[in-house]
């Protein structure tokens, strides 16, 4: 809100989100794809790319584009402890696949599990790579 007003944009709608950047069905995206659908905007400002989409970021901003919707980040850099944002994005990739494949109660098990593993490295001091 206040880079849009440093901007001197009008703000028409603002969407946000708590689901996950990998889910398409979030509410907040659906939002802006409606907006956008019905002219209603013209900038769409996002902190981070990964905010919009963890995957596929590069296809919406086409989409957009035709849309007539300029996509604009406003943070000049990624927060600095990427390697949490790994951590929960690897946890959501996980949970995203295995919630397909075993039903929506098997993903939250896998993801719980996962992140128990995650502790337990952690814990003990090894590295892992991704």
């Amino acid at each position: 809100m206040e880079y849009a007003a440093r901007q001197g944009y009008k703000v028409v709608v603002e969407a946000t989100d708590v689901a996950s950047g990998l889910n398409p069905r979030r509410r907040g995206l659906r939002t802006i794809m409606q907006a956008a659908e019905q002219k209603q905007i013209q900038w769409l400002l996002i902190e981070y790319p990964d905010r919009l989409a963890r995957f596929g970021y590069e296809y919406l901003v086409d989409l957009l584009r035709v849309m007539g919707v300029a996509v604009t980040v406003t943070s000049a850099q990624e927060p600095e402890d990427a390697g949490t944002e790994l951590e929960r994005d690897l946890l959501a990739v996980v949970t995203s696949f295995s919630a397909h494949l075993y039903g929506a109660r098997g993903g939250r098990k896998v993801r719980a599990r996962l992140a128990e593993v995650l502790d337990e490295v952690k814990k003990r001091g090894q590295a892992y790579e991704v």
